[in-house]
Parts: structure tokens; C-alpha cells; sequence
């Protein structure tokens, strides 16, 4: 009895034929017969071999098949997120035929437990960062020092590190600019979480925020409404923009007629907590979003949004990491996002 895995020597022996043979069955790269491949697969079962062995082909490589995907936020806000699901299924169609995988990974200063891979120490070939904020740019020297790929989407991780970017400031400039030509004046601004730690509440400065996604979309929508109060949430979901909401529409006298939020998920949490107010949407109040994408629960309402390609930001990411990879010139993506009017918004009463 012996616990060592079976080989394709093994297999080839038990099957009568070289291992080259017995390889290309397992490869599919060269045709053979009908009776060599049964002969092979038998053999293969009565083994109990089921591939090649994966950490062979890494050592033969010379890579882990392992590509980071690090995130700023909570790891479960990258499965209930929308966007961030298209995201990921672009960047994962994209890394495929490298034979990679994906691992998420949190920020190393969040990580406080022992053993845990984190983006300094983890065996990976390359990484994607999802948003670069200052912890981020802090850690990279030490990332690019082991010689690792680097490729970050909506972020600037400084001169050399190719970018995936949105027009996050002109998208969003244009939602505002559709905003004032309703004739609004009384504006708001529900934003994305400002820093590292989520912080919540009216925001007194620019200076305050540190991730470049939440930055670029809150000067977009100041560059029309420059006096503009801005709430900024935890995350990106209904309740975090329903509580937003609830803030924004507390006082008949202060409360907006138009809101400006930077997700589409955090517009719906404002619909519903203007409902809660009593408040009729777009009569009453007006909505924006951003993203594109579907959000249960909000029929009969179709959002103004800005539709973002989040697919191709994938697709683009695991493209660029290709390219280094097979020792090419990394291409920086800018991606544009749609305008798209709907039924939440409407001229000033």
C-alpha cells in the first residue's frame, strides 16, 4: 500500500504505450486512436489518475496559476455587488487561457491574522487592484521589488502601472449636468465609502477622501453643483443608501429635490427612503445612479443612470496581465461610460 500519486509513467506502463502517448491523450494536442485512448483512460481509472499533476506544471512554468484580486473593501461586497460580479467574470474569462485562477485578498494593513496570504506574501503571479487608495500605493514597492505584475482598475497607482480607468469625473459630470438643466438647485450627493475605513456621514472636505473612485465621481457632480452637501456611505447597497436617504429627507425644509448618488444600488436606497418620507419619485424628488445594472424590487422605476462597461474592465485587467506576463508592453484602458435618462428624474416643482 502507498500513498504516492500515480504518473503518467505509471499509466503508460499499465497501458502498454510510451508516456508520450499516454500524455497526448491526456493533452488532446495530438490525435491517436480510438483504441489507444481507451486502453489509456482504463489504465488512467484502474490508477486512480485524473491529470496531470498542477504543481508540475507550475514548477515547469516557473508561475503559482495564481492571479490576486485585491479589494478595499469587505470581500463579501465583491458577491453582491453587481458590478463588481461582471467585473470579476471579465477578468476571469481573460486569465483562463493563461491557466489561471483568482484569489481575493484584502488589504495587508486589514488583515490581522496570523498566516494569512496577503498581497506582499502570498504566491501569486500577478495582481489586480480594484481601486488603489494611499494603503495601497504604501504596499506596491514591495510588491514590485518581487517582481510581480501589477495592473490596477479605477485607481492611480503612480508612473509605470497600467491602468483600467472609467470616465468616473465626466460620467458623473454629466448626470449633474442633466440634473441642472431640470432646473434643480437644492442638490445632494449620496457617495461611496471615502476612505479605508468606510468612514459614514457628511463629508467637510475633499481632503477627507482617500479612494480615487469616490473622489472622481464627487468632483464630477461639483464641477456643476459646486455647493453641493455630500453623505458618504460604508458601501454600495440599498440600505446603505437607504440610510442615506433617511438622513437627506429628515427635515421638510433642508431636504434636496434632486440626489446625486454614485451607485445605482445607493439610488435605490434614496428612492426608498424618499418613499418613506412620504415623498413621490421623480415628482417630488429627483434620482440619479451610476452603474447600469439591474437592481431587484425597483420596478416600476428605471433609473437615470450611467451605464459602465464593468465586463470589459475585467476583460481589460486580465488582458494587460497577459501581456506582462509573456514579456510584452501592458496597454492602459480608458473606458467610457452611457447616459441613459429614465423614469427617475423630472423637471423642479
Amino acid at each position: 500500500m502507498t500513498n504516492r500519486r500515480a504518473t503518467i509513467a505509471d499509466v503508460a506502463r499499465v497501458a502498454g504505450v510510451s508516456p508520450s502517448t499516454a500524455s497526448v491523450v491526456f493533452s488532446g494536442k495530438t490525435p491517436v486512436s480510438d483504441t489507444t485512448r481507451l486502453r489509456v483512460i482504463e489504465a488512467a481509472d484502474s490508477l486512480g489518475y485524473t491529470g496531470p499533476d498542477p504543481r508540475a506544471a507550475s514548477l515547469r512554468l516557473g508561475r503559482s496559476g495564481i492571479v490576486a484580486v485585491v479589494v478595499g473593501s469587505s470581500l463579501n461586497f465583491m458577491f453582491v455587488d453587481p458590478v463588481q460580479r461582471l467585473l470579476m467574470d471579465g477578468l476571469a474569462e481573460a486569465v483562463a487561457p493563461l491557466g489561471a485562477g483568482l484569489l481575493l485578498l484584502r488589504r495587508d494593513a486589514e488583515l490581522d491574522i496570523e498566516n494569512a496570504p496577503t498581497l506582499t506574501t502570498a504566491s501569486i503571479d500577478a495582481a489586480v487592484l480594484i481601486g488603489c487608495d494611499r494603503s495601497l500605493r504604501e504596499s506596491l514597492p514591495i510588491v514590485q521589488a518581487r517582481g510581480i505584475p501589477v495592473v490596477v482598475v479605477e485607481g492611480d497607482a503612480g508612473e509605470g502601472i497600467p491602468r483600467i480607468a472609467l470616465d468616473n469625473r465626466e460620467a458623473q459630470r454629466r448626470a449633474a449636468e442633466h440634473i441642472r438643466d431640470l432646473g434643480h438647485t437644492r442638490v445632494a450627493i449620496v457617495t461611496l465609502w471615502p476612505d479605508a475605513a468606510g468612514s459614514v456621514g457628511w463629508l467637510a472636505s475633499d481632503a477627507e477622501i482617500t479612494v480615487d473612485v469616490t473622489r472622481d465621481r464627487l468632483q464630477g457632480a461639483r464641477d456643476v453643483f459646486p455647493d453641493a452637501p455630500a453623505f458618504a456611505c460604508a458601501g454600495s447597497s440599498i440600505d446603505d443608501g437607504f440610510a442615506a436617504g433617511r438622513v437627506l429627507f429628515a427635515h421638510p425644509r433642508t431636504r434636496p429635490t434632486a440626489v446625486i448618488a454614485q451607485s445605482d444600488l445607493l439610488a435605490a436606497g434614496v428612492i426608498r427612503a424618499a418613499e418613506d418620507a412620504g415623498l413621490r419619485v421623480p415628482q417630488d424628488v429627483s434620482v440619479t445612479g451610476f452603474d447600469g445594472v439591474p437592481v431587484d424590487g425597483l420596478a416600476p422605476y428605471e433609473l437615470t443612470t450611467l451605464v459602465q462597461p464593468a465586463t470589459a474592465k475585467g476583460r481589460a485587467a486580465g488582458a494587460a496581465i497577459a501581456a506582462m506576463l509573456d514579456g510584452r508592453e501592458p496597454e492602459s484602458v480608458d473606458l467610457t461610460s452611457t447616459f441613459r435618462i429614465g423614469n427617475t428624474t423630472s423637471r423642479a416643482g
